[in-house]
């Protein structure tokens, strides 16, 4: 796996240096696999698709359309709301239906067949976001680019990759964008293919390393949820909360500081189909 390629590199050969070329949703993951697998965590395989995949789809012509429909948009202007989802709409459109570069795609199902081979031909995979600007001390991006679950199939995992690479193009990417002051057109998009883990017919949650209240550092925060984990990072579930005191925890003592019981009203789950448009769904917690 560790075979280098034009457009896919894979999470043990990435580190947060490679921002510019993957991303940091990719850059923390290829870090987080390298450093952890060694000491025994186990953490689902996968890979980053290149951002030169990203550019090599978007000629001179589309490139101009796009320039065309962001360049005039201002805050100022009293329209912007309904003028900025004009323009989104149609960019999303624009690069969806760009093709990848055919090598792009050939290496990218290469990298599928051998996460197949690594867990077995019925995997399903996520299909995640990776923004050359986002995790960054000063912006963060969070929430504003696609994710696309239970993937399976060579085709439906290309059309998950375009998706979402026309995600940079959200409305509220853009909008974002434009309070930060990014140029469109230096913010660019790798896609993240890696093996789904099963929570669906379990739980999942969120871990945050610090108190995101206070930011007090010597607490880890935990959610969690029945289900996939989407619902409690998009906030539409009432989730379980724990708070760990981690030099308690290094010691062999109890560490719950607090913990609240959430009504987790809904949990996601897979979709039968496995396609992009409907791939999960929302039951009601038994």
């Amino acid at each position: 796996m560790a075979t280098r390629s034009k457009y896919v590199r894979w999470f043990e050969d990435l580190s947060m240096k490679d921002v510019p070329i993957v991303g940091g949703k990719n850059a923390s993951l290829g870090e987080m696999y390298r450093e952890l697998t060694g000491l025994g965590v186990l953490l689902p395989n996968g890979f980053a698709v290149h951002v030169d995949a990203f550019k090599d789809s978007l000629d001179d012509s589309t490139l101009k359309r796009l320039h065309e429909l962001l360049d005039p948009l201002n805050k100022s202007d009293p329209d912007f709301v309904e003028k900025l989802a004009k323009a989104g709409r149609e960019c999303r459109s624009i690069v969806a239906t760009a093709p990848l570069p055919p090598a792009a795609s050939e290496e990218i199902v290469s990298a599928y067949h051998v996460l197949q081979e690594q867990y077995g031909g019925d995997i399903t995979v996520a299909v995640r976001s990776s923004a050359t600007a986002e995790d960054l001390p000063t912006a963060s991006f969070a929430g504003q680019h696609d994710t696309y679950l239970n993937v399976h199939g060579e085709a439906t995992l290309i059309d998950a990759v375009r998706r979402c690479n026309a995600s940079l193009f959200t409305d509220r990417a853009i909008s974002y964008r434009i309070d930060q002051g990014f140029d469109h057109f230096k913010v660019f998009l790798s896609a993240c293919v890696m093996k789904m883990v099963r929570s669906d017919i379990a739980s999942s949650g969120v871990m945050f390393t610090i108190d995101t209240e206070t930011g007090f550092k010597d607490s880890v925060f935990i959610t969690g949820a029945y289900g996939l984990g989407e619902n409690v990072v998009q906030g539409t579930v009432d989730p379980d909360e724990y708070y760990v005191h981690k030099p308690t925890f290094r010691k062999g003592f109890r560490t719950v500081l607090r913990r609240r019981l959430g009504k987790k009203q809904m949990k996601m789950v897979y979709a039968a189909s496995g396609d992009t448009r409907e791939p999960i769904r929302n039951i009601p917690t038994p």
